[in-house]
């Protein structure tokens, strides 16, 4: 069960290990662009390219479709970012469990978005793990879980695209070892735990009275979706930035210090430099270039 391409890294990595899968679950097709056009997700993708049956039930707690994942008799069910929540009748139908694949050090990071909120937050490293799931929000106990650093440059799209292949390594081995039954879960310390919320576009809003370096994680950690984003004659995405040298010499937070072949922005506590921005109805551009478009000019103010 899972919809995304994060998911279908953990598809493909157990169809190579020789596993029967009896039926792929996803989210339902989307229309996706200006012609919404609907559009099938990775995850049904691969497995209609191995021949594997794909299940899109607009909602998983129908009688019909728990029925019919019944009927299946999985031995286990996988789950990786399938987007909703099973219902304790789900869940109870494969004998060896519902084990999930989750892109955080668990119990940090539970919810929807916890790649993001990593780098939003600033962490050093994440990671993944495996679990056993019960009916709460990623509170199930633990099988495994591998730590990996995070990258000061790197993305939200570029962390997940590295965890999605580390994960499947982790799902892969986990079911594994499950299917000779030499392995228990440990339960998690709840006390420990912090959440990770779904995003809303609204959170991509550039808060220029914080520090320069929660703003270029803040950048990071909304990339690609929803985007970062300030205003100036209108909205402007803000795809990348770093941290830059030098003094505000007391400058209000949101006051452009350099307009040149990039952008350079006071912050209450440093200057943030954009590198590539988007204004709004428009396409994506190096900074130089909308400099030289749009006339920003030095004292100018964003936000």
């Amino acid at each position: 069960m899972g919809t995304p391409a994060f998911a279908a890294a953990s598809l493909e990595a157990l169809i190579k290990d020789g596993h029967d899968i009896v039926a792929a679950v996803t989210q339902p097709d989307k229309p996706a662009g200006r012609g919404q056009i609907s559009q099938s997700c990775p995850v049904k993708e691969l497995a209609a390219s191995h021949g594997i049956p794909v299940l899109q039930p607009a909602k998983v707690r129908e009688d019909g479709f728990i029925a019919e994942l019944a009927a299946l008799k999985p031995e286990f069910i996988a789950v990786v970012a399938y987007g909703k929540i099973l219902p304790p009748a789900i869940l109870s139908i494969p004998p060896k469990g519902c084990i999930n694949l989750h892109a955080s050090l668990l119990p940090k990071y539970r919810g929807a978005a916890p790649i993001n909120w990593a780098i939003i937050n600033g962490e050093k490293e994440t990671g993944a793990c495996t679990m056993l799931l019960d009916e709460g929000m990623d509170t199930g106990p633990v099988y495994f879980c591998e730590k990996t650093p995070i990258d000061p440059n790197e993305t939200a799209e570029d962390l997940a695209r590295r965890l999605s292949i580390l994960g499947a390594g982790l799902l892969a081995r986990t079911i594994g070892l499950l299917m000779e039954d030499g392995l228990k879960p440990t339960p998690q310390e709840h006390d420990k735990a912090t959440n990770a919320p779904i995003l809303k576009k609204e959170d991509g809003r550039i808060n220029w009275a914080t520090d320069a370096k929660k703003i270029a994680d803040h950048v990071r950690g909304f990339y690609p979706w929803p985007g970062a984003f300030t205003a100036w004659k209108g909205l402007l995405k803000v795809h990348k930035g770093r941290l830059a040298g030098g003094d505000t010499l007391g400058a209000s937070p949101g006051t452009i210090m350099e307009a040149k072949e990039t952008i350079k922005v006071a912050c209450a506590n440093g200057i943030y430099e954009i590198t590539e921005l988007q204004p709004e109805n428009k396409k994506r551009m190096s900074a130089a270039d909308f400099v030289k478009g749009y006339r920003i000019l030095k004292g100018d103010t964003l936000g």
